[in-house]
């Protein structure tokens, strides 16, 4: 599964959120945080897994999450690409409408 695939769903995102505000969880300590079943938070935890958007390390008995830097900056490339080829779109835009509210102005239409 791909990235974009993978925070997608609400809870795969909550799940990141956490990991950034902590820096690392046991899979106990995120399943604690949802009203959903323990199975049902592991599943989220292997498809970020899956997906390079976290990493696990077995620590005895635990499983330690933590989010994968590069994945995140991928993500953050991705969004910022595409916001600056928005916002290019709309500043051809407001040119093209100053242009056309100069042309009013210059024959006397309001």
């Amino acid at each position: 599964m791909d990235i974009f695939t993978a925070v997608a769903e609400p809870t795969r995102r909550s799940i990141i959120e956490l990991l950034a505000e902590n820096g690392e969880l046991s899979a106990t300590d995120i399943s604690g945080k949802f009203n959903s079943s323990p199975p049902a938070i592991s599943q989220h935890l292997k498809v970020l897994r899956e997906a390079g958007l976290v990493h696990m390390e077995k620590r005895s008995r635990q499983r330690i999450y933590t989010i994968d830097a590069g994945a995140m900056n991928e993500l953050e490339r991705w969004a910022r690409h595409t916001t600056e080829l928005w916002q290019r779109r709309l500043d051809r835009l407001d040119a093209v409408l100053k242009t056309e509210k100069n042309k009013s102005k210059k024959y006397g239409k309001h």
